[in-house]
């Protein structure tokens, strides 16, 4: 690593500035499993060829660094990117030609967090730009309650049955009675029938 910035420094010296290597942010804030994009810009030349391009982008985390993205004489190098990143980080192709490094970071991790340094090298010059980034954990969203759904209450259901039968027995009943008036009704008029034959003879 401290090779690689000796390097740096001497190509920037030999060009004197006349290749820039810019963030468009400094700094960025996301949450765990949120998707960004990183964005850098340097100079170009219309008659630069692409297979010069080399980009080196890393995560410096103490002494020791993650590879980002690496692009080797315009052509990507995905063997050399950590196991970190692996799977999560695309490059724009279209944008390189254009001078921009925008780099898409899909479902960011906590440990993601850090500075990036990107180090930009053409057959006409080299530089770097770094940026920040800060991941922070998920909030947990609270669970929506589902509304409570009570069953039925059986009550209603035995209380129609109840009526129900009640009232057939009471009906029963009504109509038992009712038998039995009849019944008695024709006893009785058999008796008066046979009462007044007594009384009053037929001559």
């Amino acid at each position: 690593m401290i090779c690689r910035i000796l390097l740096l420094i001497s190509l920037t010296s030999c060009v004197c500035g006349t290749f820039v290597v810019n963030v468009t942010q400094t700094s960025y804030q996301a949450e765990e499993n949120d998707n960004i994009t990183l964005e850098w810009m340097f100079t170009t030349k219309p008659d630069s060829s692409s297979t010069s391009l080399y980009i080196f982008c890393e995560l410096l985390i103490d002494v020791k660094s993650l590879i980002l993205y690496h692009l080797h004489e315009g052509v990507e190098s995905p063997e050399s990117q950590d196991r970190q990143f692996a799977g999560r980080v695309q490059c724009d192709k279209d944008a390189l030609r254009e001078g921009r490094i925008r780099l898409h970071v899909s479902r960011l991790r906590t440990n993601d967090s850090g500075l990036y340094l990107c180090e930009v090298k053409t057959d006409y010059g080299g530089s770097s730009g770094k940026c920040h980034i800060n991941v922070t954990a998920a909030v947990d969203q609270p669970k929506t309650q589902k509304p409570t759904v009570r069953p039925q209450p059986e009550s209603g259901g035995r209380i129609s049955l109840y009526v129900g039968l009640t009232a057939a027995a009471v009906l029963a009943v009504c109509a038992g009675l009712y038998s039995a008036y009849r019944l008695c009704s024709k006893r009785h008029h058999r008796e008066n029938v046979v009462v007044y034959e007594n009384i009053c003879p037929a001559e």
